[in-house]
C-alpha cells in the first residue's frame, strides 16, 4: 500500500478516485504543529531552536496517518505547492521520524498545480524531495511572527490596556489604514471650476466639448479657483467666434489583461460581486479542490494561490485551439501573449496565474452543477484567462478641436467608437473608455459653430478615499508587503481585534487601531515601517533561493529588536501616553489659533486634556484635574461630533440655586449636569 498525504479531506477524495486501489489517501487537516503561545517556543540562544506542539484537533488526524504509515511501502507528501504546503510536508515528516516510522520506507514529495487526473498521475511519476530552503523560509516567517508578537503584545497589554495584540505585518496594514484616515481628517478642500460648452454648426449637430486652453495657456485643475474667474472667462468667451480648426481620427488599441493572480481576482471579485478576500478564497479553494459534475469530482481551477501571470504551453495551446474554433482565426494573435516579466514586487509564490483546468468547460456548461458565487467566480477565472490569449480591442478616437479667431481659447470635444471588439468579446474590461459614450457628429475644418449654451461647474478636492478590501490588498503587493496566501488572514485579524470597522465596504480605524498604530510608530517605528517590512520579505524569498542562511536573517533582526523592545519596556505608562498626545494631537484635540493645539479643558478651564486609557472602554480624553473634574469625550473629534452633535460639554444656563447646567456626553448618550 501507497500512502499520499494532503492537507484537505475533499482533495483526498478526488485524489483517491484518481490513484485508484493500491493508494490511500488521507488528509492532514493543515497544519498539524504550530509553536505554542507561550515564552521559549523560539530561542534566540541556540540558534532560533523551535518547540513544536501537536493540538489536539490534529491528534485525531496525525493518528490515522502514523497507522497507515506503518503498513505502507511508499509514503507520498503531496500538499500545496507553496511554501506552507512544502512546510505542512516537512512537519509530517518530521513526526514519522521521531515515531521511527520512515525507517525502511520510500518518502517522496510531490506537487501539482491542478487537481486533474493527468495533473496527479505526472507528478506521482516525477517526484523530488523535500525543498530545505522553502521550508526554512517558513521557519524564518514563523519565528519573526511569533518573536514580534509574543515580545510587543505584552508591551501593549501593560502600557495600553484592553488592547490585543501586534503582529508583524498586521500592524503594518493598520498603518497604511490609520495613516489615510489621518489624511482624510487634516484634509481642506479646495475650490476649482470647469467649463464645459455645447456649440452648434448650421445644421444644427451639437458637439458637448470642454474648456482645454485660455489666453493662450493650457487649462489645468486650478485655473480658476472662484465663480468670479469662471465668470470673467465665460464673458470673454462670449465675446468671441469660434470655427472647427482641427478634425482627427485615430485607431488605438486596448491590450487584453493578464490572467488573475491571488490579489488582481480578489481585488476584481470584491469591485465586481463585492465579495471579502475571505470569501473569495474560499469559494476559489473549493473550484480548486473539486466540483461534484455527474458522479466525478472534478478540479475546475489551478492553485489559487499564486504571485504568478505565466500560464503553461500546454495550456495555452489549447486556449489557442478554443478561441480559433468557436470564435475564429482574427480573435488569435500571431503569437501567444507572454505575460511571464509581469511579477509583483518580491513575488515568491510565481506558480502558473489562475485559469481553469480545462478551457472548453464553458461557464454555461458548469452552471448546473455549481452555486451562484461559484458560477461568478468561475466565469470571471474562465473569461479573464481566455481573454488573455486573445488580440487587442482597437477603437477609432475621433478629436474636434474648436478655436477661437486668436487661436487662444480651445474648446476639445473626443469620442470613441469600438472597431474589433478583439478580447472584449470575451471579457468585459471595466476601465472602458468615457469616449465611447460620446458620438461625435461629422463636421468639416474651417466651419464656423456658435455656442448654444455653457456650463460652468464648482467643484471640492477630495480627500484620498478610504481603504477598500481591494484597495488594501493593492497596496500591500504595490509595497511589497505580505504574500498571497496572508492578504485575507491580514484583513480577518484587524477585525477581530476590534482595531479596524468595515464601513460601506470601506475601512475605518477605531480609535484603539488609532492609538496601537501610534504607539507602535512612535516607539517600533523600525519594525512598521514599509520599507523595512518589504526588505524582510525580500530577505525571506533570498531565502527561498538559496542566497542567504535563515538564522543569519534572524540573527541580523533579533539584534536590534531585542534592544528596542528593553527600550520600550523601561518606560512608564504616563510617559508612553505623553508620546501619544504629542504624535496624535491634530487629531484628537482642537486647534488654536496662537499656539497650535488646544488642550484646555472647557469643564473646568484650568485643567489640561489628555490622552487617557481603560481597559473596558479604551482610549479616550480625560481632564489631567480628575478626579475633581470629571470631563471625557471619545478620542476622536468628528465621532464626538457624530454620536451627540456635540464635542464638549455646553453650558445650557443656570438652575434656582444659580449653579450651571451643562449637556455633556455619556457612554449612553447626552445627559445634563449641574
Amino acid at each position: 500500500m501507497n500512502l499520499v498525504i494532503v492537507e484537505s479531506p475533499a482533495k483526498a477524495k478526488t485524489i483517491n478516485k484518481y490513484l485508484g486501489k493500491d493508494y490511500l489517501v488521507l488528509a492532514s487537516y493543515g497544519h498539524i504543529r504550530d509553536l505554542p503561545s507561550k515564552n521559549g517556543s523560539v530561542d534566540p540562544e541556540k540558534k532560533f531552536e523551535m518547540l513544536w506542539e501537536i493540538d489536539s484537533f490534529s491528534k485525531k488526524y496525525l493518528k490515522e496517518i502514523t497507522d497507515a504509515a506503518e503498513d505502507s511501502k511508499k509514503i507520498i507528501l503531496a500538499t500545496d505547492p507553496d511554501r506552507e504546503g512544502e512546510a505542512i510536508a516537512w512537519h509530517v515528516k518530521e513526526v514519522l521520524e521521531k515515531k521511527k516510522l520512515l525507517k525502511d520506507k520510500h518518502l517522496e514529495r510531490v506537487v501539482f498545480n491542478e487537481i486533474t487526473k493527468k495533473a496527479i498521475l505526472d507528478a506521482i511519476n516525477n517526484p523530488r524531495k523535500i525543498h530545505l530552503p522553502l521550508v526554512e523560509a517558513y521557519l524564518a516567517r514563523r519565528a519573526l511572527d511569533y518573536l514580534v508578537g509574543f515580545n510587543i503584545s505584552p508591551i501593549l497589554w501593560t502600557k495600553l490596556p484592553g488592547s490585543k495584540s501586534a503582529g508583524r505585518v498586521q500592524s503594518v496594514a493598520l498603518k497604511l489604514i490609520t495613516e489615510r484616515e489621518k489624511e482624510i481628517e487634516l484634509f481642506n478642500p479646495e475650490e476649482y471650476w470647469t467649463l464645459a460648452s455645447n456649440f452648434t454648426n448650421k445644421d444644427n449637430k451639437n458637439i458637448i466639448s470642454k474648456l482645454s486652453l485660455f489666453n493662450g495657456d493650457k487649462v489645468e485643475r486650478f485655473t480658476f479657483k472662484n465663480r468670479e474667474e469662471i465668470h470673467k472667462a465665460i464673458d470673454i468667451i462670449n465675446k468671441s467666434k469660434f470655427t472647427i480648426s482641427d478634425v482627427n481620427s485615430k485607431v488605438f488599441r486596448r491590450n487584453p489583461l493578464a490572467p488573475f493572480t491571488t490579489s488582481t481576482l480578489q481585488q476584481t471579485a470584491s469591485g465586481r460581486f463585492g465579495f471579502g478576500a475571505s470569501r473569495t478564497m474560499q469559494i476559489a479553494q473549493r473550484l480548486y479542490q473539486g466540483i461534484d459534475i455527474e458522479g466525478e469530482t472534478t478540479g475546475l481551477i489551478t492553485y489559487m494561490r499564486t504571485d504568478g501571470t505565466n500560464i503553461s504551453k500546454e495550456a495555452v495551446d489549447d486556449f489557442r485551439k478554443f478561441i480559433i474554433d468557436d470564435y475564429g482565426q482574427k480573435y488569435l494573435p500571431d503569437n501567444a501573449n507572454n505575460y511571464s516579466g509581469k511579477k509583483a514586487k518580491n513575488a515568491q509564490e510565481a506558480h502558473e496565474a489562475i485559469r481553469p483546468t480545462n478551457i472548453s468547460r464553458k461557464p454555461s456548461e458548469i452552471k448546473k452543477y455549481v452555486n451562484a458565487d461559484q458560477f461568478k467566480l468561475y466565469e470571471l477565472i474562465w473569461s479573464r484567462a481566455l481573454s488573455s490569449q486573445m488580440t487587442p480591442a482597437e477603437f477609432d478616437r475621433n478629436t474636434i478641436i474648436i478655436s477661437s479667431e486668436n487661436d487662444k481659447i480651445n474648446f476639445r470635444a473626443s469620442g470613441s467608437i469600438i472597431k474589433f471588439d478583439g478580447f472584449l468579446k470575451v471579457y468585459q474590461s471595466q476601465e472602458t473608455d468615457e469616449d465611447t459614450k460620446n458620438i461625435l457628429p461629422e463636421v468639416n475644418k474651417g466651419e464656423e459653430i456658435s455656442i448654444l449654451k455653457l456650463v460652468d461647474e464648482q467643484h471640492f478636492t477630495d480627500p484620498p478615499p478610504r481603504f477598500s478590501e481591494a484597495s488594501l490588498v493593492k497596496k500591500m503587493e504595490e509595497l511589497g508587503i505580505g504574500r498571497p496566501s496572508t492578504y485575507a488572514s491580514i484583513i480577518t485579524v484587524l477585525s477581530t481585534r476590534n482595531y479596524v470597522e468595515l464601513m460601506n465596504k470601506r475601512f475605518h480605524p477605531t480609535d484603539r487601531g488609532k492609538l496601537i498604530s501610534a504607539f507602535l510608530e512612535k516607539l517600533f517605528s523600525k519594525y512598521v515601517d514599509y520599507n523595512f517590512t518589504a526588505d524582510l520579505e525580500n530577505q525571506l524569498d533570498e531565502i527561498t533561493s538559496g542566497k542567504i542562511e535563515w538564522v543569519e536573517v534572524l540573527n541580523n533582526f533579533w539584534k536590534d529588536f531585542y534592544q528596542n523592545v528593553g527600550e520600550v519596556k523601561e518606560k512608564r505608562t504616563r510617559e508612553v501616553l505623553d508620546l501619544l498626545n504629542e504624535s496624535l494631537g491634530a487629531l484628537i484635540f482642537d486647534r488654536d489659533e496662537k499656539d497650535g493645539i488646544d488642550r484646555k479643558c472647557k469643564l473646568c478651564s484650568n485643567g489640561e486634556l489628555s490622552l487617557k486609557n481603560s481597559f473596558r472602554g479604551g482610549a479616550f480624553i480625560g481632564c489631567s484635574n480628575y478626579p475633581e473634574c470629571k470631563f471625557t469625550r471619545p478620542l476622536s473629534k468628528s465621532k464626538a461630533a457624530a454620536q451627540y452633535n456635540l464635542a464638549e460639554p455646553k453650558l445650557l444656563g443656570q438652575n434656582l440655586n444659580g449653579k450651571d447646567i451643562f449637556l455633556k456626553n455619556g457612554r449612553f448618550g447626552p445627559y445634563l449636569q449641574y
